[in-house]
């Protein structure tokens, strides 16, 4: 059982670390040092929530493989150079550190090399957690990142399989038969339906096959990622529920993962002078994602935005070098500094974070000249063509506020929408709806945004409508804009700040009792 003082602890410095603006993880960290100052015998008892914490994550990664999303060059061709790049640049300075720390100089080019890639990678959480804030998981940029992301976890699970030296049992070519699978895999879950059955089940199919993964002597972890994958194939929309209650289990179990780094002990000052060394090497990141996105024809936008997601340096990168560790590849004191690398490349990527899109309104002519002239079909920039009327965000409330806008005879309607695909879908279904970001001072300029008269903004996040709010200030906008907000508080501060708002439930239990009076009608006159 988890001391409940070290869950203190951890809830204490989580609170901390996110009041001065920084990840919780970071927090999460900073406890598990105390925590073995405190309860130095308490370590053992977070190993099977750690544990249970690497088995979920690598689940939860195999729910969001998606095939399509990886294909683009742009997607792979990026995480592969850059990994190309980055790791024998890292192995560098790890070797110059072990000359300088001789404790920690690897023994061989195999640790060197564990070390660099571990430091290869970029942070899932960190990204995921600015998308959400920002209110841009749907965006073009988060998908790409989001891909890279997945390709460098999979380049972590190979490394994951081979680091244990051992070979599989003759019994994993069974294992070749898991796709046979599906179609039971698909009745279960359709008669789990939802709710804690749907969870549960998901349960046993990842620590399932992990368990049948160690059983034929290949790592559980691949079992769990194999087992997200199916669930993925088998029903695309069971998964996307599981993965969005699976990403908070998974969160809560990692922290068992960060508080268990602390009890390799506390740093030493050259660790701590290494793990800045490495934590600056990091400032050269989101320069190269930017470089490389813009080398495959994506806009300065879409590359200065996914190089800062993955600013980084990577929770995931720590369970390659505990692995290595416990291999025997690295020395125990490598796990501690990777940590405290990791720690500080939050705390350098997060005020850029923050600024992502005021720091890139500043500096956009000179983001602008990296750009090439070609352009992806889905980076291109649409037309308006004439309309006076905008309705930014298409989701439900969107298309119903688009066709009652219609309804009422309002013409030059026009609809914005950052996911691409959903855009050619509306289109094909006769909405006049252009793909586009609203947060975006280019969409504003080139398209002539700012000449509608009326703009109904219904954005997923009350963040992002801020950003709509904040950008059209900046570019003088003069004509009618109303928000849509989800929540008493943000509906109070627009009304408070002058804008004009609507809350989206006030008033829906009148809706709903005409809309049944309507229909009681209806059936009454037939």
């Amino acid at each position: 059982m988890i001391n409940p003082l070290i869950i203190l602890l951890a809830l204490a410095c989580g609170v901390f670390a996110r009041r001065i603006g920084l990840p919780p993880l970071i927090g999460y960290l900073i406890a598990g040092f105390i925590a073995f100052q405190l309860f130095p015998d308490d370590g053992e008892a977070l190993a099977p929530f750690a544990d249970a914490g690497v088995l979920l994550l690598l689940f939860t990664i195999g729910l969001r493989l998606s095939l399509p999303s990886l294909m683009p060059r742009y997607v792979w061709g990026t995480a592969v150079l850059h990994m190309v790049i980055v790791v024998p640049t890292t192995a560098l300075v790890i070797v110059v550190g072990g000359m300088v720390y001789s404790p920690m100089a690897p023994d061989t080019l195999w640790s060197v090399g564990s070390l660099a890639f571990a430091l290869s990678f970029s942070s899932t959480v960190f990204a995921v957690k600015m998308f959400e804030e920002r209110g841009e998981t749907t965006s073009f940029y988060a998908g790409i990142s989001i891909g890279i992301l997945v390709i460098q976890d999979i380049m972590a699970v190979v490394y994951l399989v081979l680091a244990t030296g051992e070979y599989p049992s003759v019994y994993a070519l069974l294992l070749l038969a898991l796709p046979l699978s599906l179609p039971v895999i698909r009745r279960v879950l359709s008669a789990a339906g939802h709710g804690e059955l749907l969870y549960l089940c998901a349960l046993l199919l990842a620590f399932g096959l992990a368990e049948l993964f160690e059983w034929v002597s290949l790592k559980s972890g691949l079992g769990a990622l194999v087992a997200g994958m199916l669930v993925a194939v088998a029903d695309r929309q069971r998964a996307k529920a599981i993965y969005r209650q699976f990403v908070s289990f998974k969160n809560l179990a990692l922290v068992a993962f960060m508080l268990q780094i602390g009890y390799y002990g506390l740093p030493s000052l050259p660790m701590l002078c290494i793990a800045l060394s490495l934590a600056l090497l990091v400032l050269l990141r989101p320069i190269l994602y930017f470089g490389l996105l813009t080398l495959f024809g994506l806009r300065a936008r879409t590359g200065w935005l996914a190089g800062l997601s993955l600013f980084t340096y990577s929770e995931f990168g720590l369970i390659v070098g505990a692995a290595a560790a416990a291999s025997g590849a690295l020395a125990e004191e490598w796990v501690t500094t990777l940590a405290l690398a990791m720690a500080f490349s939050f705390v350098l990527a997060a005020p850029f974070n923050q600024r992502a899109h005021k720091l890139y309104r500043e500096n956009i002519d000179a983001l602008e000249r990296f750009q090439r002239t070609t352009r992806l079909p889905v980076e291109t920039i649409g037309s308006l063509n004439g309309a006076t009327t905008a309705v930014l965000g298409m989701g439900r409330i969107g298309r119903g506020a688009y066709a009652a806008l219609e309804e009422a005879g309002v013409k030059d309607i026009v609809g914005i929408e950052e996911n691409f695909d959903i855009a050619a879908n509306l289109t094909k279904q006769g909405f006049h709806c252009v793909h586009g970001d609203a947060t975006d001072p280019d969409f504003w300029e080139q398209t002539g945004l700012s000449q509608c008269t009326l703009i109904l903004v219904n954005l997923s996040n009350y963040t992002e409508s801020l950003a709509v709010i904040n950008l059209a200030e900046d570019i003088g906008y003069a004509h009618k804009l109303v928000v849509t907000t989800r929540f008493p508080h943000d509906y109070e501060a627009l009304l408070a700040d002058g804008h004009t708002a609507y809350y989206l439930f006030d008033d829906v239990g009148r809706h709903f009792a005409q809309h049944v009076l309507q229909q009681s009608v209806s059936k009454q006159s037939v």
